[in-house]
């Protein structure tokens, strides 16, 4: 029973730095470009205008999208209409959006498509300087759908996307817990 609690932490500790050397990493030059394409034609707002943050939760996540400065006005309208709509589109199922961003095979993107209805709960809500979608799931294969999804989001996006309290980004509060990886 002892050796198998060993074999279980092992494996947890294992999962979690594969999982920071998986979100380290960054899309090459060739691929941040044609996601920046890509994302002109889905995304409404200015990416250079503004910073993505994606926090991992025990739940799930919480993506934010908040403008690089408060006064841009325009900005912040166009990022709460996009999350608004993205986050109703996300809590029917469709992921089409981000496929048409990232490609179908987006880790993370089948099993979020997978979800029965109720599984995963999508929110949105305004923030002063933009929006953002709190993803919440009690099935540990959701929980890392979400994950693996960010850490791509992350990559893709490059300067443009930050994970969560990582580099000194301070968030607005949230209700759910930040999960370190």
């Amino acid at each position: 029973m002892h050796h198998n609690n060993i074999t279980v932490l092992a494996s947890t500790l294992l999962g979690l730095i594969l999982s920071q050397t998986v979100s380290a990493q960054t899309a090459s030059p060739e691929r941040s470009q044609e996601i920046t394409e890509r994302g002109k034609h889905v995304m409404s707002f200015n990416l250079g205008q503004t910073q993505h943050i994606f926090s991992k939760t025990e739940t799930g996540g919480l993506q934010q999208v908040i403008v690089k400065d408060p006064r841009n006005s325009r900005q912040i309208e166009l990022i709460r209409q996009h999350l608004k709509q993205i986050s109703k589109e996300f809590a029917h199922g469709d992921f089409s959006k981000p496929e048409a961003i990232h490609g179908q095979a987006m880790p993370g993107l089948a099993t979020l498509r997978a979800a029965k209805p109720g599984q995963l709960h999508v929110q949105y809500k305004e923030l002063p300087d933009g929006a953002e979608i709190a993803y919440t799931a009690q099935d540990q294969s959701l929980i890392t759908a979400i994950h693996q999804w960010f850490d791509a989001q992350l990559s893709d996006h490059g300067p443009d996307a930050v994970p969560g309290m990582h580099h000194g980004i301070e968030h607005h509060k949230h209700k759910q817990q930040l999960y370190p990886g």
